[in-house]
Parts: structure tokens; sequence; C-alpha cells
């Protein structure tokens, strides 16, 4: 019965904010390229998701490591779309890489299109690569940040496994610096083998200390890449004991 009303509270609140991020939008676009307007919109629907159900708990970790006024390429541990509104709790603008099909999801394509969010190709790694890279900078030009989930797809077993460049080739390129973010209780929102919510659900957040544009520079992104991963797994591993 919650899971139920707790569904149809989601539905009108995503209808609410689509109808308002798309106002906001156009409303805002000639004055604000960030699109930092929007950006609110979605956090502001992240943010009522998480808040509403009493008995669900967040902890978000290492804030002081941001600086809300840079741009940042943000490497994060994919586990279900739940990662997707998780990293809202970050003071920051920023936009998704996401795979093409998502965007084609009801209410939710159309609010990360007005988001600004980045649709790649999975299968074609050359083109995928190159469109983050020049969107990225893009983005990254107009003073927001870039979100990426560097293993490319869902970990099935919620350990973090080997991670692509292309989040790392786009620091370098953008001459920005790397933020580990890890996420871990996303994998757990709903009951096993259903689609009941598991009204003890946890949230665990954790931002670790950026890698300077300088050794981001001074690194090629495969040897990046293997560095990020080891401080992710590490990190992972430090907040699974802690729970």
């Amino acid at each position: 019965m919650f899971t139920l009303l707790f569904a149809l509270y989601i539905l009108v609140e995503l209808t609410f904010w689509f109808i308002v991020s798309w106002i906001v939008l156009a409303v805002c676009y000639p004055f604000d390229k960030a699109r930092k307007a929007v950006h609110w919109c979605s956090k502001m629907i992240c943010m009522f998701f998480w808040k509403v159900p009493p008995t669900w708990k967040q902890r978000v970790e290492g804030l002081e490591h941001i600086d809300p006024n840079k741009s940042y390429v943000i490497t994060l541990n994919h586990q279900s779309m739940a990662d997707i509104i998780s990293l809202y709790f970050l003071p920051l603008n920023f936009r998704w890489v996401s795979k093409e099909e998502v965007f084609r999801i009801p209410y939710i394509g159309p609010l990360l299109i007005a988001h600004g969010d980045i649709p790649i190709q999975r299968g074609r790694a050359t083109e995928a690569m190159a469109k983050v890279v020049n969107d990225g900078k893009m983005w990254i030009s107009r003073g927001a940040s870039i979100a990426i989930f560097p293993e490319g797809t869902r970990s099935k077993d919620g350990e973090i496994h080997r991670f692509k460049q292309g989040a790392f080739a786009l620091a370098k390129e953008a001459g920005v610096e790397i933020l580990p973010v890890v996420l871990d209780g996303t994998r757990n929102i709903f009951k096993p083998k259903s689609y009941w919510f598991n009204w003890k659900h946890r949230l665990t957040v954790k931002v670790l200390p950026p890698i300077s544009a300088e050794r981001v520079a001074a690194t090629e992104p495969a040897d990046m890449a293997k560095e990020v991963q080891e401080m992710m797994t590490s990190a992972l591993a430090e907040i699974r004991k802690s729970n």
C-alpha cells in the first residue's frame, strides 16, 4: 500500500516539475546558458523524492572537498537508476552523460533534454568518446560540471569494475579537476526481486578529494582511470565496513 501511494506521489511530482522545468527553460534560456535554473528544478525533484519517506536515511560525506565555483568531471560508480537522483545532494550544477535509451523514457527523457544532459550511443566507443569530449567541454566552458559513470554500465554485483577512459580524456582536454563520488545503497532501494520499495533503505554519498587539473594533465587517461577506480573501490569498502 505504501509503495503504491509513494509511486502515485512520484508521478504527480514528476508531472508538476516536468511542466515547471520546461517553463523555466523557456523563460531563462536567453540569460542562463548553464541552465542553473533548470538544474535547480531537477534538484527539487530528487530532494522531494528522498526526503518524503520518514524511514529512509541519507548520509552525505566529503562536501568540504567541493568548491561550488569550480567545474569538475564527476565520476561515480553505477548500481541502479537511483544513482542519478542521488548526485543532487552535491552543491554543483552538472550535466549527465547517459545512454541515449534513457532519453526515450516517458517524463525522464524530456527532463534530461531540458536539463541539457548528453546522450551517447553505447557500442560506438569512438563516437561516444568524441561526443563526451566535445559536448562536455561546451558545458564546462559555461560553468557546469559533467557527471559520468566510467564503468559504462550498471554493476550487476554492486562492486566497482573496470573504468573506461572517456571521463578522464574529457578532464584532460578541458583542463579541470576530477571529483570522485562513491555511492552505496542505491542498489537496494527496492526489495529483492520485486518492485516494492525497501522502507528501511539507507543511502551513502561520499565525495573524495578531487584530483588536481595539473595531475590530470600530466597523466594518461588510461592510467588515471585505473588510479581513480582503485580510490573509489577502497572508499566503497570503507563505507560498507562502517555501515
